[in-house]
């Protein structure tokens, strides 16, 4: 069978019978017709670790919009694809090569940027909040901090989704899966404020005022972006004097640390951050560190 044709029932079957998500579709489209643009469209059986060999030398040197070349771990995606693919094809019968004849890349795990109490403090003050504006942006810092949402996860989220009297309410992450976000007292009042400005009867929770007059529309046309997001993100840290890169990745990771730092286990900040594997967690367990120091210095025997 020729991959192309296969590639499609793949892509259909991650749809219908995985319930994957349509960025998750189009990001695997994307990576697989690479192999068929490299390769042209081949037998499965066609699929061969020489093959594979030197498609990874074309994509190491394909380049993207911000480098000649494309990163490990942008490669490693590939490869990620394409191993999902064959385990597709397996399943179906067809003859194609093993799994494990494909091996990723290693990738150094970058370090782990998070802000601290101060840098918290400094950046969550910058919002003037005698704007509805302003107002938005003091509540999308603090839910961000408060529970660890995914950008993804809070560009999404509409207005009937949150109950800020229980605080609490469910997301659905990577994989389809839900979790339960916890929201803050603080977090709660910041929204709440910026609910009670709202004269619009759009759905979403946090809504473009740029370019907009007319307020009293529906639709889903002023929801705000992950890039807007980042932007807003990006300029309150310049403000701040926050000389590190902030994005809101950052504030997930501070809103784990501090959970960490104060004595949270492990297993409860993955089940929070909604990690299938605490692998994935434990890059948070270094900043620990200064803790067990002093653990180490205030028990262990002179």
């Amino acid at each position: 069978m020729h991959a192309e044709e296969v590639i499609q029932q793949y892509l259909e079957y991650l749809a219908i019978e995985q319930n994957r998500s349509k960025r998750t579709i189009e990001n695997y489209r994307h990576y697989l017709s690479r192999l068929i643009d490299f390769s042209g469209d081949i037998k499965i059986s066609d699929i061969t670790p020489e093959l594979v060999r030197k498609w990874r030398l074309w994509l190491h040197e394909l380049g993207s919009d911000r480098s000649n070349e494309l990163s490990k771990a942008t490669q490693n995606y590939h490869l990620i694809a394409l191993r999902s693919f064959l385990k597709f094809c397996h399943k179906r019968n067809i003859e194609a090569l093993a799994t494990d004849q494909i091996e990723l890349a290693r990738v150094k795990r970058s370090q782990v940027s998070f802000l601290n109490s101060d840098e918290l403090e400094a950046l969550m003050n910058q919002p003037k909040t005698d704007s509805e504006t302003g107002l938005r942006d003091r509540a999308i810092l603090e839910l961000l901090f408060s529970g660890g949402l995914r950008i993804s996860e809070l560009v999404n989220l509409d207005r009937n989704h949150i109950n800020l009297e229980r605080k609490e309410f469910m997301v659905r992450g990577k994989g389809q899966k839900d979790r339960p976000i916890f929201v803050s007292d603080e977090a709660a009042e910041w929204i709440k404020r910026y609910l009670n400005l709202r004269t619009d009867n759009l759905p979403a929770l946090f809504i473009s005022y740029s370019g907009h007059k007319n307020t009293n529309t529906t639709g889903n046309f002023r929801r705000l972006t992950a890039r807007s997001i980042q932007r807003i993100i990006a300029r309150y840290a310049l403000l701040a004097g926050i000389t590190k890169k902030v994005s809101p990745h950052t504030m997930r990771h501070s809103f784990a640390t501090d959970l960490l730092m104060n004595g949270a286990d492990i297993r409860s900040v993955q089940a929070m951050l909604g990690h299938s594997d605490i692998s994935t967690t434990q890059i948070y367990t270094h900043i620990t560190d200064p803790h067990l120091k002093s653990i180490h210095k205030d028990f262990h025997r002179k």
